[in-house]
């Protein structure tokens, strides 16, 4: 599947689920949750937790752990970007294009 194919199915999955009903500010919001969920997991796989009550999980588990809180992210980035109808290949162009304005 490329980047316009999944930017289209995750519009028309959270829309068959109303979940493209909510404000753009508790998207926001929903971003900033799993962004702290992807920073969890990624200390899970770099120093390990250290709570009594959680279960060390191998690296193998972490690392399917941060890849499900990765998509979260990617999936909210794309509601917000089809939001202001923005593609994700246009995003990669811009960056692209930043990057190497101010690095070349």
């Amino acid at each position: 599947m490329n980047m316009n194919e999944f930017q289209s199915w995750v519009k028309d999955y959270y829309q068959q689920r109303k979940w493209l009903d909510l404000n753009i500010f508790i998207r926001i919001g929903f971003l900033a949750e799993e962004t702290g969920e992807v920073a969890r997991a990624i200390r899970a796989l770099e120093i390990g937790r250290d709570r009594p009550d959680e279960i060390e999980g191998s690296y193998e588990e972490n690392k399917a752990h941060l890849t499900e809180e990765l998509g979260d992210v990617l999936g909210n980035l794309i509601v917000i970007a089809n939001e202001y109808n923005i593609s994700l290949e246009d995003i990669v162009e811009m960056h692209k294009q930043k990057l190497g304005a101010r690095y070349s």
